[in-house]
């Protein structure tokens, strides 16, 4: 998962800031890497490199991020890949000069990279899907605007544009949704054609001119002071000039819309709105629907705490203890200089995080009860060292709540949980799932209560491939599955580590 963001300025404002801004309220969509782009005067400028967003940009980076007009992007690696050459945005300088920063995944891409190499003679210098899609967007681009001359008047054919992002739809599969700095035009956006990924844009009005903001969550908007004009619907493209004029097209041929429903478990921001449902809303409903399925298998239930893991557990642990009639405390304490464990490469270093990043408060857990609630359980190693250090401060029961259903299969459209092997429900019973994390009870939402809870706005269509293996892209077969457990697994991304700190090391000796 990451997090994109493309910004159209006043004339003679750098937004420079404003990218960096955007990026910080985005760094929960990937801890990896982070990168900006921006033009000034025909030139482009770029800083990228690995860590958070306040580890990348100095104060002498961001003197020399000049412009109106720029794309930012936070990155976290889907094939464990974490050199800086992997951090976005990437560029080509033909046609026009194009950069691009991406969120999701191709699942079509080693098929692309093929082509692009064997056929079109591109070279790729990473392994990104990210820089596959640059390329074709750069194709097509030349394709369609063979005879564009850039001379600062130029007149944009946005015919021409939205023509070769049509031709993208038709050649890629997966799910993505990109922005794009054209050099002397302005800023290009799209979504794939089931809006698996999220997109939105906004505008805000100063001193009578109009300015222009792409994100991929409706948090950064508000938070730059934007306001958010609408989601970029499925398959569409919007087309910003450097000038503040705004174009939008449908340019997919087919499309249904199957927005990933675990940004609404665990990746979002709560005050996030996806789509026009209500992250925070949605994590209540979930919270209120599972306490109703606790209360059918346990009626006589002696919970005396519910207590959340914080943070993405939060909120659906505090409509269950409403729901429950029992207390809402809290029992950990966060340590907010540690990542998010479940985007951190490797079960290794997952495993070590874990205690570094919480600790339990034995007043709440002596003598009691307690109820642990998290938004999801993955690998479950989380889950089992969580279960352990409540016992350790005391706790008489230690119960366990899920607001997702067991996920069971890969996810293939962004989201780093690939390999199947690693996860805690593959081939266990929630019985056994519950023996292993070593909890006296544990609960599951259910898949249709998921869906039903987060259906605020009607959404008839998810995609729930991690909770029921159902593809929406049709293009998944049990062969690329295969190889996404070999080239995806905590081994293989142990190694891709290695390979690249030792291609660090050696190219600055």
């Amino acid at each position: 998962m990451c997090g994109i963001i493309g910004l159209v300025g006043r004339q003679g404002y750098h937004i420079n800031q404003l990218l960096y801004d955007g990026l910080t309220v985005l760094q929960h969509r990937g801890q990896d890497a982070a990168g900006m782009m921006t033009e000034n005067q025909g030139k482009y400028h770029l800083r990228k490199s690995t860590g958070l967003v306040k580890d990348v940009f100095y104060t002498r980076h961001m003197e020399n991020l000049l412009g109106s007009v720029g794309i930012g992007h936070v990155r976290y690696p889907t094939a464990g890949s974490s050199s800086a050459a992997e951090a976005q945005p990437f560029y080509v300088n033909y046609p026009f000069g194009i950069s691009l920063a991406h969120n999701g995944n191709l699942t079509n891409a080693e098929e692309l990279r093929e082509k692009l190499s064997s056929v079109y003679r591109r070279h790729l210098n990473t392994k990104s899907d990210s820089e596959i899609l640059l390329n074709l967007l750069a194709m097509e681009l030349h394709n369609h605007t063979p005879d564009v001359q850039i001379d600062g008047e130029s007149h944009v054919d946005v015919n021409s544009i939205f023509a070769s992002v049509t031709n993208l739809h038709k050649q890629i599969t997966g799910g993505y949704a990109c922005v794009s700095l054209i050099s002397g035009y302005g800023i290009l956006a799209f979504r794939d054609p089931n809006g698996i990924r999220p997109l939105i844009f906004g505008s805000r009005e100063i001193d009578g001119e109009k300015e222009w903001m792409v994100a991929s969550e409706s948090v950064a908007i508000h938070a730059l002071g934007f306001e958010v004009e609408r989601d970029v619907a499925p398959g569409e493209a919007v087309f910003i000039t450097s000038a503040g004029q705004i174009f939008t097209r449908q340019c997919a041929e087919e499309t249904l819309h199957s927005p990933c429903i675990f940004e609404h478990v665990y990746f979002a921001r709560p005050d996030s709105v996806i789509d026009g449902i209500s992250v925070y809303q949605a994590r209540l409903n979930q919270g209120e629907r599972l306490a109703a399925r606790i209360l059918e298998q346990f009626p006589d239930h002696d919970i005396d705490a519910v207590i959340p893991v914080p943070d993405s557990g939060r909120y659906a642990a505090l409509q269950m203890a409403a729901s429950l009639g029992v207390e809402y405390r809290e029992g950990f304490v966060k340590n907010r200089y540690i990542g998010r464990t479940f985007i951190m490469p490797g079960q290794a270093e997952r495993k070590k995080s874990v205690r570094r990043k919480l600790n339990a408060i034995p007043r709440e857990f002596e003598g009691k009860n307690v109820l642990l609630v998290d938004d999801s359980i993955v690998r479950g190693t989380t889950s089992a060292q969580i279960v352990e250090m409540a016992r350790e401060v005391g706790a008489n029961k230690v119960y366990f709540a899920s607001a997702a259903p067991p996920v069971r299969h890969p996810n293939v459209y962004g989201i780093d949980m690939p390999a199947v092997t690693e996860f805690i429900a593959n081939g266990r019973t929630i019985d056994e799932i519950c023996d292993v994390i070593g909890a006296d009870r544990l609960f599951y939402q259910t898949l249709e209560d998921l869906i039903e809870t987060t259906s605020m706005n009607g959404q008839q269509e998810w995609d729930t491939s991690c909770f029921d293996g159902r593809y929406i892209t049709g293009d998944v077969t049990a062969e690329y599955l295969a190889e996404l457990e070999r080239a995806r697994n905590d081994t293989a991304k142990s190694a891709n580590f290695l390979d690249e700190d030792n291609i660090e090391m050696h190219n600055d000796a």
